[in-house]
């Protein structure tokens, strides 16, 4: 498994939570390798990990023929007869990052060119030199895997070498090559436009670069697709791919699938519910246990007085916090966790609660997350109007002990993301008892209205702000229906999106894979 993300080491997104529950999944079948970058924060020797390996990898620039130095780092966990093996990629262009995918404030400080919430400068040839270690460890080790899945377009085009590249597409020729689609939205592709330098950087050959292009740059998704099986992260999210308008969003990378006559599947993500199982207060650092789906949530009322104490004390570090929440148990708390922007519906989020918040005093809101500027100045403004103060608490950055907190302590978790291709949020929110308000797209399609949560279909202020009212009444009036979907929707997670059942579905993209081999 080739990815950027893996939860405990390295993570920006739900990309890291699928790729160690699947890595963990599948280990009880197979033995599993995963390689990421080794980038600044991570601490290996802290993590148990030792150098193994180095060598030298070809990163070519146009006219400029250079390698880079590599060193690997390896973490293995048997698990039975199987194993879990772990690579880290040392190498000076992971070392200088702070954060997986964007600069920080900190190196802002030392280099104002590097502005923080931007994406790395030399995004591509980070992601050319994980591929290529990828395929020269194998090589150096004479180790050739059954399948190598790809996380993303960040690994997308590990394929397309292995299969043209000269010396290596022999070694290769009997490996399935799975690749899943998390994000295919504009800008997620990890696509390019420095042609020549696309060229150079992965020894592709020119007829490749050339006929893989979407609006005038190479795309890894499209360079990849005649050698793989691929995938997105739910069936519906490959369907509106396939046959909808909202293809527009990715630049039209579906139907420029389909016309090549690329099956794109789903797969639905799957989760582990022990990870956030609220019954361990301890392992999920919350103030007590509850059980949802036992009907018992005296704790998750401590869960909520703790957190509302935390925030008042001015004692968090880790976020910056504006507005403030009173105690006030028997108010709906409407929670959200995540980024802060358009995309993730956070636009209509703040106009809807300019009006439901003069409207109707008796909910509070807690949001936890970054994003754009303009999008945190307006949740701000709201937490600065009078008659607002003790509702409406915004807290700028993301803990994840903080963020089980909160979803501790919600009654409702918002979710109205313009798309969204599978979405975990909602799966963690239901575990913690926490009903998820979702805009019935893409992955959130498995959220039920009316059973598992709430829904609504068109992307306006005034739609989410119509399901944020059913869910106030239904709490007001009829607080035993609030009871029964939390335990649905636990229920449903347990009987149909758990990893041990969701791996079995990628065993058989695995088997495809394999039938597309071909011989030299």
């Amino acid at each position: 498994m080739i990815t950027r993300e893996y939860d405990g080491l390295a993570g920006a997104g739900g990309v890291k939570d699928v790729c160690r529950q699947l890595a963990e999944a599948l280990v009880k079948k197979a033995d599993v390798t995963v390689m990421l970058p080794m980038y600044g924060f991570i601490d290996a020797e802290t993590l148990g990990f030792a150098p193994r390996y180095a060598f030298e990898v070809d990163i070519n620039y146009v006219g400029v023929e250079r390698r880079e130095e590599v060193h690997i780092w390896e973490r293995k966990h048997k698990a039975g007869k199987k194993s879990l093996t772990i690579y880290l990629v040392d190498a000076a262009r992971y070392r200088e990052k702070k954060a997986v995918y964007t600069y920080t404030a900190a190196e802002e400080a030392e280099n104002p060119v590097h502005v923080s919430g931007s994406g790395h400068y030399d995004y591509f040839a980070m992601n050319v030199l994980l591929q290529k270690t990828a395929l020269n460890l194998m090589l150096y080790r004479g180790k050739r895997p059954d399948i190598i899945h790809c996380q993303d377009g960040h690994a997308a085009l590990l394929p397309v070498m292995a299969r043209e590249i000269d010396g290596i597409r022999h070694f290769f020729r009997k490996t399935g090559m799975v690749v899943t689609i998390h994000n295919a939205g504009v800008g997620y592709h990890q696509e390019v436009d420095d042609l020549p330098f696309a060229k150079a950087v992965t020894r592709l050959p020119s007829i490749i670069i050339g006929k893989n292009q979407l609006d005038g740059r190479f795309d890894p998704f499209l360079a990849s697709a005649p050698y793989v099986v691929m995938n997105t992260v739910s069936d519906n999210y490959a369907r509106e791919l396939r046959e909808t308008e909202d293809d527009e969003l990715t630049g039209w990378l579906g139907h420029a699938l389909a016309s090549r006559g690329v099956m794109l599947q789903g797969v639905t993500n799957g989760i582990n519910p022990e990870d956030f199982n609220p019954e361990d207060a301890e392992k999920q650092g919350i103030a007590a246990p509850f059980s949802p789906a036992k009907g018992d949530l005296a704790g998750k009322r401590e869960c909520r007085r703790q957190l509302v104490e935390i925030i008042g004390s001015q004692q968090l570090t880790s976020v910056r916090v504006s507005g403030s929440l009173t105690e006030a148990p028997e108010l709906p708390l409407f929670t959200l966790i995540g980024r802060l922007t358009a995309q993730k519906g956070v636009d209509k989020l703040a106009e809807a609660l300019k009006t439901l918040l003069g409207e109707d005093d008796g909910f509070q809101v807690l949001i936890l997350g970054t994003g754009t500027k303009e999008i945190e100045s307006e949740l701000i403004e709201l937490t600065e109007i009078g008659g607002n103060q003790g509702r409406i608490c915004i807290l700028s950055g993301y803990d994840q002990q903080l963020a089980n907190k909160v979803y501790a302590a919600g009654d409702f978790f918002l979710i109205p993301s313009r798309y969204e291709p599978c979405g975990l949020t909602d799966y963690i929110a239901q575990l913690f008892g926490n009903l998820p308000i979702v805009h019935h797209v893409g992955g959130l399609v498995k959220v039920v209205d009316g059973k598992t949560g709430f829904a609504y279909h068109e992307h306006s202020t005034a739609a989410l702000s119509e399901a944020m009212q059913r869910a106030l009444r239904m709490f007001r009036e009829q607080p035993e229906q609030i009871r029964a979907m939390q335990r649905e929707s636990i229920n449903v997670i347990h009987n149909s999106y758990t990893w041990d059942k969701i791996v079995l579905r990628y065993m058989q993209l695995y088997q495809e894979a394999l039938t597309l081999c071909r011989e030299p």
